[in-house]
């Protein structure tokens, strides 16, 4: 799409209405109402979208997989003939990633390990404007007036606000990264560095030191916790790749066929309880039988549900006292923001939430566009859109085993993709495009033959026309208007 041109009123700028606090910072209150004031600026045919990029951090987090596709993109906007903004609503870097540095010695230290990047960035914004916005991994960029000057040596513009908006068909975006809407990621005070969300704390101490301990394991794994979302899912992860990736092979391989058999170990237990009872003795006569003509096979299987039935029976005796120690456990996770009972589609609908209160505060706002959960979508709401413009970190996708208790398979894979809106023809036009790159090829033998394939991306409209009169429901081209967003696991 970056060849299609279109034209329309000049963008505005509009940050929230702010005051002034300790230090000569900058604080903005989301509740505040929004000026709708004109900013100059040049006019602009088109804006694009990117997020979440989290660039940097300790020695693992450094590898940065998706480069050559970020740089291939920068490139393209440089070379093309569109007037163009690029925006980048959060979590450019990964500054909370950084443990071992303070203050612009960690921007020193990305401009030093990424020199291709930072010279792409001033090509690029010697022909388009580039616009960065804080999100909660960059969050000292709305902390530091020095972060803004020297980004500016690269041609790159930072606007300390939560929100920014841009006009498009005489209609506004509303443009935000979306942490200071998530509990665990909200700054209680904008614009102090020292006002630091429980989020900061799990990245200092869990996040960045898995990123230094990476190398050790016998395959370098650890470092993909960022990719783990939401993080409630890091107990999960952690268990499947311990016993996929670390456990000896030949204790994972011995305990394979009892997991695999857990289950019959169950049916088993039903059927033997009927013989013994007198209940119904046919079943179990057929299941002897059965593995009487498998021979030697069938003694193996034997032994296993023989074990298995002993294992059950301890777990049904301890189970009790366990409930109440596991509950006691999961409270106190719960209490550090470990453990939440909301499950991905929830943390969505929060966010169309808000978005319905934005569009109920400001009509003239068409689009709510928002980064922060890695989950690309472009959701109608009444006669508006909410955009989630996604991640370029791996993804992660939580599969479960087709048999026996095993732990879930996490299957990786890459959604690369920007946003581009435009005006035509007095509509606001939202372009979806995907950045192609192929998905990692991770998993172990075992973990691809006790699972399906999950569906990596559910479907994205490639283009959504806004009306520009508001009376008529956005539209996509060429495809049915479905749940757009990304999946998070292959649970039924």
């Amino acid at each position: 799409m970056l060849g299609l041109r279109s034209i329309f009123t000049g963008p505005t700028f509009i940050g929230c209405p702010t005051e002034r606090v300790g230090r000569d910072r900058v604080r903005v209150s989301r509740s505040d109402p929004i000026d709708m004031s004109s900013d100059p600026h040049t006019d602009i045919d088109c804006y694009y979208f990117i997020s979440d990029l989290h660039i940097g951090g300790d020695e693992t987090l450094q590898e940065v997989e998706f480069m050559d596709e970020l740089l291939a993109f920068l490139r393209d906007l440089e070379t093309s003939s569109e007037d163009a903004e690029l925006i980048i609503n959060g979590d450019l870097f990964g500054l909370w990633e950084f443990t071992e540095l303070a203050g612009m010695a960690k921007f020193d230290a990305l401009v030093e390990r990424y020199p291709d990047l930072f010279d792409q960035l001033r090509a690029t914004g010697e022909q388009i404007q580039i616009t960065v916005i804080p999100g909660n991994h960059d969050y000292e960029l709305a902390c530091y007036d020095a972060y803004v000057e020297r980004l500016a040596e690269y041609n790159v513009t930072l606007e300390q606000e939560i929100v920014i908006t841009r006009e498009v068909a005489d209609r506004t975006v509303w443009i935000e990264h979306g942490q200071q809407r998530d509990p665990n990621n909200e700054s209680p005070d904008f614009g102090n560095p020292y006002a630091n969300p429980p989020g900061y704390h799990v990245n200092r101490h869990i996040t960045s030191r898995a990123g230094k301990l990476s190398k050790r394991g016998r395959f370098n794994w650890l470092k993909d916790i960022q990719s783990v979302t939401p993080m409630t899912q890091i107990p999960d992860w952690l268990i499947s790749k311990y016993f996929y990736r670390e456990m000896s092979p030949l204790l994972r391989y011995a305990a394979v066929p009892f997991l695999l058999l857990f289950n019959v170990s169950l049916l088993f237990i039903v059927i033997l309880g009927l013989d013994v009872l007198g209940v119904w003795t046919l079943p179990f006569e057929l299941f002897e039988e059965l593995l009487r003509e498998l021979a030697f096979v069938g003694a193996l299987i034997d032994f296993v549900l023989f074990v298995n039935v002993v294992v059950i029976t301890l777990l049904t005796l301890i189970s009790i006292p366990l409930f109440f120690f596991a509950r006691d456990v999961k409270k106190t996770l719960r209490r550090f923001g470990l453990v939440d009972d909301e499950d991905p589609e929830e943390i969505k609908d929060q966010y169309i939430e808000a978005a319905r209160d934005v569009f109920a505060a400001h009509p003239r706002v068409a689009a709510f566009v928002y980064g922060h959960t890695h989950r690309a979508s472009i959701t109608p709401v009444d006669d508006r859109v909410v955009v989630n413009t996604g991640t370029w970190l791996k993804r992660l996708h939580r599969q479960s085993v087709v048999f026996g208790i095993l732990p879930r398979v996490f299957y990786p894979s890459y959604r690369l993709n920007y946003v581009r809106i435009a005006e035509d023809d007095e509509s606001v036009v939202i372009d979806y495009e995907v950045v192609e790159k192929q998905h990692p090829k991770e998993l172990t033998l075992l973990e691809r033959l006790l699972t399906r394939r999950p569906q990596f991306d559910q479907p994205i409209p490639e283009q959504t026309v806004i009306d520009g009169t508001t009376e008529q429901p956005p539209t996509p081209a060429g495809r049915p208007v479905v749940d757009h967003s990304s999946p998070d696991d292959g649970d039924e």
